[in-house]
């Protein structure tokens, strides 16, 4: 008898008591939820579009070719090699920016923004700003151009995007300004001839950047850069 009572006693003792239990599954439940939870922001991090870059004020340089010189300071070298012509496109949408911008692109599969710089139209970015994205600052290929030889100019063209719906509104004055001292200064640092600037609609089946693109001015405003 003492010695049933002594081993139910041990059996009582070795047993984890409700409390303890509840506590045991708790902890595996938190475990369990931070592992999900770090898993997510993993695939959310690995998913999320590119737009490391870096923003120009509109004031520090619209109209000018001086301040553009940072254009030129990326993280890569220059491959002027690479450069053979720029098109100009616009975002189809009246605001935009180059968040936005990217998580359109990366809906079509792109790694993050296509196009090499942004400019701004004061709804979403302020008017005249610059953005230069990523694929400048690294020297990659852009993700821009259709057509029959979007190969070339995916490859080998720098791509200007102007945020607005160019069928529906005109652009702004700071808009048009910026884009050609930017395109000035890219023409003169890499050899570029000013008939090798194309809008997009020149190279393919599109309106891009739009019936109100003012493309008599803004190429009499590259003229004078020459």
């Amino acid at each position: 008898m003492a010695r049933s009572r002594r081993t139910s006693r041990s059996s009582r003792t070795k047993a984890p008591s409700a409390g303890a239990r509840a506590r045991t599954v708790w902890l595996c439940l938190m475990g369990a939820m931070t592992a999900v939870g770090g898993s997510l922001l993993l695939l959310d991090r690995q998913h999320a579009p590119r737009v490391d870059g870096r923003t120009m004020p509109a004031l520090a340089a619209t109209g000018t070719t001086f301040n553009l010189e940072s254009v030129l300071k990326t993280n890569r070298p220059l491959d002027k090699a690479r450069w053979k012509a720029i098109v100009i496109h616009h975002s189809d949408s009246p605001v935009g920016s180059p968040e936005s911008i990217a998580r359109e692109h990366t809906k079509l599969g792109f790694k993050g923004i296509g196009h090499h710089f942004v400019v701004g139209n004061g709804r979403g970015m302020d008017d005249g700003d610059l953005h230069v994205t990523y694929r400048w600052m690294e020297q990659y290929p852009g993700a821009h151009a259709g057509g029959r030889n979007e190969k070339f100019f995916n490859n080998n063209a720098i791509s200007i995007c102007l945020v607005g719906d160019g069928a529906r509104e005109h652009f702004t004055a700071a808009q048009l300004q910026r884009t050609a001292a930017l395109v000035d200064k890219l023409c003169d640092e890499l050899g570029i001839a000013r008939d090798k600037v194309y809008l997009h609609r020149d190279i393919a089946p599109t309106a891009d950047p739009g019936s109100l693109f003012p493309e008599r001015q803004f190429r009499a405003m590259i003229a004078q850069g020459q």
